[in-house]
């Protein structure tokens, strides 16, 4: 059974994978010039104004512990870094008063490795964006476009929300010209 169940079974599904899903189970792992640069699975961490920025990070995007602060909704630390965070999103982006701050922009996923934002949350990054790169309002609707083009819907148009991969978003803001 340990021979089965440990060895034979696991090699087999692997086999399997690769051979139907050959990008996706090598971890779907992005290359630039022969350098692995990310993988479209794990969200990367940047504060360059420049590009977009994913939800915060308890871990950091380390997938090897990967897990989530386990602080509950009432914990004061919980609480007094939500509302910092969301002060910081709020200033530094420069977002008009009274803006939903969509919940991802300032408190962490369960795993820490999403790569995912909502359109909402993409949208209220551009301004930021736009100035950093010195862009015009020409190049401001492209980016705006890019969003829109790089949304992804609901899952069988039921499970989930709209979103949009922060790392490959970044990929292709800096193809636009």
């Amino acid at each position: 059974m340990t021979l089965l169940t440990g060895i034979i079974y696991p090699v087999l599904v692997s086999a399997i994978a690769y051979m139907v899903f050959p990008f996706k189970s090598q971890g779907s792992l992005i290359e630039r010039n022969g350098i692995i640069i990310g993988s479209e699975l794990i969200g990367q961490f940047s504060d360059n104004p420049k590009y977009f920025w994913a939800r915060p990070s308890v871990i950091n995007y380390n997938p090897l512990p990967s897990g989530a602060s386990n602080l509950g909704p009432l914990n004061p630390v919980l609480i007094e870094r939500t509302r910092k965070q969301e002060n910081d999103f709020i200033q530094i982006n420069s977002t008009p008063e009274g803006s939903v701050i969509p919940g991802e922009m300032i408190t962490a996923s369960a795993s820490g490795l999403d790569p995912h934002i909502t359109p909402e949350g993409a949208l209220l990054q551009v301004n930021r964006i736009v100035i950093a790169r010195g862009m015009n309002m020409k190049e401001k609707n492209k980016i705006i476009g890019l969003i829109n083009n790089m949304t992804e819907e609901r899952q069988f148009s039921l499970f989930g929300e709209p979103r949009i991969n922060v790392f490959l978003l970044n990929l292709k803001l800096d193809s636009l010209k």
